[in-house]
């Protein structure tokens, strides 16, 4: 069942350890809806630190998140309307390609299984983007990408502020930064509606779970790598400094 834009604009990732399971099956919900009770539950006990639920649902959740929006990013690269826009695509692309490397470096460690394809409601956004011209490309695009990064936002800095484990803890900080970036660099487009992603942020539609979770990969299959592009390997993309007060203030 296609999901028209207007819903889709409102709905919005070890040899040397110790775990006391062989393997972590993928979480319940994967989206952005809230995840389920129970998720302080510790599933493993790794020579990083104690993983919860919380904790392994985040790292697949940081890879899920890449797998719709580099490729988003790359089609943005070569459809924006805008420098701005083109530029945001470029963030992206390079943004989300470290983090997926991030993942797929500590999730062995950690005994996660990533997925390799994003959940429905995610390659939904994706589809939607693609189909729309002009200037609802560019701001179809934003609002999507920027009510979906408002939601990790506070999801990320609850990983960061309570998980025990160094790796997550470490993968938390980068995301915090990427995506704070990525916050920055879509409002510079100056097409952020901010009261209407506002309220898309805080009042997401439900929906059902199998929209929102990544199916699981094929047995023996290989991670799937989210390239960066050669040009934009040295392209920065951490969040920007805060602002300095002025010398003459006080």
């Amino acid at each position: 069942m296609r999901i028209s834009r207007s819903t889709a604009g409102t709905a919005f990732v070890g040899g040397a350890m110790i775990l006391t399971l062989t393997a972590l099956a993928y979480p319940s919900m994967l989206g952005v809806q809230n995840t389920a009770a129970g998720q302080d539950r510790i599933i493993a006990n790794t020579q990083f630190g104690p993983l919860t639920e919380a904790d392994r649902d985040f790292v697949v959740k940081v890879r899920a998140a890449g797998l719709w929006e580099h490729p988003l990013g790359l089609l943005v690269m070569q459809r924006g309307g805008s420098p701005a826009m083109k530029e945001a695509g470029e963030h992206l692309v390079v943004g989300h390609g470290r983090l997926d490397a991030a993942c797929r470096r500590i999730a062995p460690e950690l005994g996660i299984t990533l997925p390799n394809q994003a959940s429905p409601q995610q390659q939904q956004f994706v589809a939607t983007v693609e189909g729309a011209q002009g200037q609802e490309f560019d701001s179809t695009a934003t609002t999507i990408m920027r009510v979906t990064h408002g939601q990790i936002f506070s999801t990320i800095a609850k990983i960061r502020a309570n998980t025990r484990n160094t790796l997550v803890r470490q993968l938390a900080d980068q995301a915090n930064s990427t995506v704070l970036d990525h916050i920055t660099i879509l409002e510079k487009t100056g097409l952020v509606n901010h009261e209407q992603v506002n309220l898309q942020q805080t009042s997401p539609p439900k929906m059902p779970e199998e929209m929102t979770t990544p199916p699981p990969p094929q047995p023996g299959s290989p991670v799937l790598t989210l390239n960066i592009p050669k040009e934009l390997e040295d392209l920065r993309t951490e969040a920007p400094n805060a602002i300095q007060p002025s010398p003459s203030a006080g």
